[in-house]
């Protein structure tokens, strides 16, 4: 018996403004919200013990007292679906991501944070 990726758990300060940027980000939409909490997941494919197979992971926000304080252990990739990654970045961008350096160096994908400063990357040319 093997175990199934379901849900990446995010601490933060606003848990439901990060959930807006990742629901922007990814197309996803809010499962699920109570004071200090709240998980968002894919609206494309409903999540069951029953399911078979991969599921695109829900993301969850908590929030908690203390701030981030350095550089992910921990990222999201994300892949453009119908833009090339320039213009993926742009509208991260305008959507409150900002670039970081984090000693990348010259690579194909580009790093950015999130608006609580979480890096994630925009792949040029992986696709799952």
């Amino acid at each position: 018996m093997t175990s199934k990726f379901t849900e990446l758990a995010i601490d933060c300060a606003d848990p439901r403004g990060l959930a807006r940027f990742w629901c922007a980000v990814l197309g996803y939409e809010v499962l699920e919200e109570e004071d200090g909490f709240v998980a968002i997941g894919s609206p494309l494919v409903p999540e069951g013990k029953d399911r078979p197979g991969p599921v695109p992971p829900a993301l969850t926000f908590a929030r908690v007292p203390e701030g981030k304080t350095v550089k992910n252990r921990l990222h999201i990739d994300v892949n453009p679906t119908d833009r090339d990654q320039d213009e993926e970045v742009r509208r991260l961008l305008g959507l409150g991501a900002r670039r970081a350096d984090v000693g990348q160096g010259e690579h194909s994908w580009v790093v950015l944070t999130d608006p609580e400063g979480n890096e994630f990357c925009v792949l040029a040319g992986r696709h799952p």
